[in-house]
């Protein structure tokens, strides 16, 4: 019996491309670029299953095709907003993501652009690069302390109750959190936490604020010019959910007017893209969507990936559906 034929639309770890050749006809994208419509819309025709990532564009047009072979779409990542659901559900293409694997490593790069945010790290690495340091000096590179500090969490799923358990056990953090529905009193007493339900509130009580809750047309622009100016002037911002939860034009404003005190982005709206309007802001840390950046975490995302679609061909509902 021939092996689906499957198309990884990026290049994964060695060691998962190796797996996936064991039980599929894989094809790589060997270029590593992200594919655009007339490239997804060709794939849906050509393959039994494809392995996109976030850089791939699978909106509703590219879905706008015929004699579809592709029966399912294994996602590598936990994040699906880059692909139209009710459009793969049309043609009746299974949708899948792989949750739980990157967690902590996710949780880890908040908690880095925490601190490096509050601290100024990053100014300050640019400042001794400069060669412009003059040495120690008791009012030089003032920041935020971080331990004892009121931690503010936007979406409760797995990544968010991973920050929560490194800020309150970690550094003794106050734990408060929006999520749109009601987390259980169990969990919020893990954490002792506190849940608001607005995000405006939680805005104005929290020194830190870390957003980890789903993209999309419901979440962009969560982040905006309104509820920023209701933020607490020291507030630190950290994004590492998806770029378009956050208005970027007003972040940029409120970082330049100092309406918030620094902010530490990991994802972008429009990414690889970055709007230049945050190029300038030096209370900004910014890194390049590093959240599931280690080899362990991408190596367990492409098996994961790799289990969702074996599950699939062998008659199974796999693990994690999503549509």
């Amino acid at each position: 019996m021939s092996k689906p034929k499957l198309l990884i639309t990026r290049r994964w770890p060695k060691a998962v491309e190796e797996a996936a050749m064991e039980h599929f006809d894989v094809t790589l994208n060997d270029k590593d670029i992200p594919l655009g419509i007339e490239d997804m819309r060709d794939a849906l025709k050509s393959y039994d299953a494809i392995s996109p990532t976030v850089t791939d564009v699978l909106n509703a047009k590219a879905f706008k095709v015929e004699d579809v072979s592709c029966k399912i779409l294994c996602n590598y990542g936990v994040g699906y907003s880059h692909i139209d659901l009710p459009s793969a559900q049309k043609l009746g293409i299974c949708v899948t993501n792989t949750p739980d694997v990157l967690s902590d490593c996710t949780a880890d790069i908040a908690m880095t652009l925490m601190l490096m945010a509050a601290r100024r790290a990053g100014e300050g690495e640019r400042e001794l690069r400069a060669k412009k340091w003059g040495g120690w000096r008791p009012t030089h590179m003032i920041g935020a302390k971080v331990t004892g500090k009121t931690l503010g969490i936007i979406g409760f799923g797995r990544i968010g109750q991973a920050m929560a358990s490194r800020g309150h056990f970690g550094f003794g953090m106050k734990i408060k959190i929006f999520s749109r529905s009601q987390v259980s009193a169990e969990l919020l007493e893990r954490y002792n936490a506190e849940q608001f339900n607005s995000v405006e509130t939680l805005l104005r009580k929290s020194d830190f604020v870390s957003l980890h809750c789903p993209g999309g047309t419901s979440n962009r622009h969560l982040i905006n010019a309104s509820n920023l100016a209701q933020a607490r002037p020291e507030l630190v911002l950290i994004n590492t959910a998806r770029g378009e939860v956050i208005d970027e034009v007003a972040l940029a404003n409120a970082l330049e007017n100092k309406t918030i005190k620094a902010a530490g982005l990991d994802v972008f709206d429009g990414e690889p893209n970055i709007n230049p309007n945050l190029m300038t802001a030096p209370n900004l840390v910014m890194l390049p969507h590093l959240g599931s950046a280690t080899r362990e975490t991408r190596e367990e995302m492409g098996f994961r990936a790799l289990a969702n679609c074996r599950a699939f061909f062998e008659g199974e509902t796999p693990m994690d559906k999503v549509a």
